[in-house]
């Protein structure tokens, strides 16, 4: 390559740089220019809206404004308004205030006047008391005391009156309503007995019979003793010796024992034991079958069999003559139809009056009374708690729970209350009348008691002196709990005050 091909070639290379300089400055100045009038035409469109929303904002605010000051025009003219009235209210008050002021003024000076009136009345009150006391030759407690006492005396009067005629209306309506209650129980339960005893009392064919039945030394007598733990009375009774004995259950077992040794006529130790063991199995046989005979004639199932055992017991105690488990009969039967008339529990009330007396199967074996005894038996072997109380309380031993414990003891009540179900010796009768008087006559204030219609009722005679009319009805309540309390009886006992007012005068 030649001097003259590199220099050409550094020529053209110098006027290429050169062109392509030029060409780049000429694009980018075109490139400056475009962009300068993008630059303002957006400046110009953003002035544009600019004065747009100032114009627009401008109206606005002239719009709030003008609405503002509409407003507040309004308000000023409410207000205004306002105090105006306020301004008349005021007076209002000023002018009322005013009146009240002179009201008051007046009240005032009347008050003044009524103060010296007040003050003259209690003066001549003063005046006149001290006058009274004078004439009357009494003081003002004296006379207070003599007029509360009047007043005491017949305000007594009134409430006694009041209490008799409240006691006569519940007597009245409640006598109909147990008397119907009670006949209906009676007459639906017809009872074939009226008083049914054990017998102790061994019929002999002859007299030499005793001779045997005694033995030689006594041996045989002592041997059935011993077996059948009862007592054998051979005494100058013709043809006849007694079985004697506490336990109602062993005397039976012993007179059943002795009638058939006489019928049998081989009396002798070892024969004895063997006759007293045959006849403890019948009878133990008859007590279970005594008592389920019972409970199916009262109507009650679901009993334990002990439970049922013990009530075969019965069969053999009797009290005041009357048969224990034909009493426990009749008690359930009437306690069911006493709970059915009252809408009470007629299963619960049957049992209680069927269980209510099971104590005295077992009293003579064991402390306490026969009721606790009697609940305290079941309860072991699962009977309702109701039944239990009934049983528990039906001589208010414990308090009674339920409608049904009053019940069971109601028809308890009416089983040995009825005539002819119950007796007892002359002895025992002639005690508890005497009992019954002595009682009575111990409250003071009674003058004489008598005991009346075989001692179911009781006559008080009190002196008027001592007990008014309040006073009568509060001592017949009173006797009438020292009765329940400390005497055992049958039935219900009335107890009736008598007071009586004589005024005496002589003509002379």
């Amino acid at each position: 390559m030649t001097p003259i091909d590199i220099l050409i070639g550094l020529v053209l290379l110098g006027l290429g740089l050169t062109a392509g300089y030029y060409l780049h400055r000429y694009r980018t100045e075109v490139k400056l220019k475009s962009q300068q009038d993008k630059a303002d035409n957006i400046l110009k469109i953003a002035n544009e809206q600019a004065r747009l929303i100032e114009t627009h904002a401008r109206e606005s605010a002239t719009k709030i404004v003008q609405a503002a000051e509409a407003e507040i025009k309004e308000r000023r003219i409410e207000v205004n308004r306002e105090a105006d009235r306020l301004d008349k209210r005021r007076v209002e008050l000023d002018g009322r205030t005013e009146r009240l002021e002179q009201r008051d003024a007046a009240l005032n000076k009347r008050q003044s006047v009524m103060d010296k009136r007040a003050n003259d009345v209690d003066r001549l009150f003063e005046d006149q008391v001290k006058k009274l006391e004078q004439i009357a030759q009494l003081s003002q407690d004296e006379a207070k005391k003599e007029l509360f006492a009047a007043v005491e005396k017949e305000a007594r009067s009134d409430m006694a009156r009041i209490i008799r005629q409240i006691e006569a209306e519940a007597r009245e309506e409640g006598e109909k309503r147990a008397r119907k209650l009670i006949a209906d129980a009676i007459q639906r339960v017809a009872s074939d007995h009226v008083a049914e005893v054990t017998s102790s009392v061994v019929p002999l064919p002859n007299e030499e019979m005793k001779g045997r039945i005694v033995g030689r030394n006594g041996r045989n007598i002592k041997a059935f003793e011993q077996a059948a733990g009862v007592d054998v009375i051979v005494d100058d009774t013709p043809e006849a010796v007694t079985i004697s004995c506490f336990d109602s259950v062993r005397r039976e077992i012993g007179r059943r024992s002795l009638a058939r040794l006489i019928l049998d006529g081989r009396i002798h130790p070892a024969h004895i034991e063997k006759i007293v063991e045959d006849e403890t199995k019948a009878v133990d046989k008859v007590i279970n079958e005594a008592g389920e005979q019972a409970a199916f004639d009262a109507g009650i199932a679901g009993l334990h069999p002990e439970v049922l055992r013990m009530m075969g017991r019965l069969k053999f105690r009797t009290s005041y003559g009357q048969n224990q488990l034909a009493h426990a009969v009749e008690v359930s039967k009437l306690a069911g139809i006493l709970a059915a008339e009252l809408g009470a529990n007629v299963e619960w009330s049957k049992q209680g009056g069927f269980l209510h007396d099971i104590g005295k199967a077992m009293d003579h074996n064991q402390e306490g009374t026969h009721a606790t005894l009697g609940a305290e038996f079941c309860r072991r072997y699962g009977v309702q708690p109701v039944v239990v109380n009934a049983i528990e309380s039906h001589h208010h031993e414990v308090d009674q729970d339920t409608v049904e414990a009053v019940i069971a003891e109601s028809a308890d009540a009416i089983s040995g209350a009825r005539p002819g179900a119950r007796r007892e010796d002359l002895e025992a009768y002639i005690k508890r009348i005497r009992t019954l008087e002595e009682l009575s006559a111990s409250f003071e204030g009674v003058a004489q008691a008598f005991a009346i219609q075989a001692g179911r009722e009781v006559r008080i005679i009190v002196k008027p002196d001592n007990i008014d009319d309040l006073a009568s009805a509060r001592l017949a309540r009173d006797i009438a709990k020292k009765i329940e309390e400390t005497m055992q009886y049958p039935g219900q006992i009335r107890v009736t005050v008598i007071r009586e007012t004589r005024a005496t005068e002589y003509a002379k």
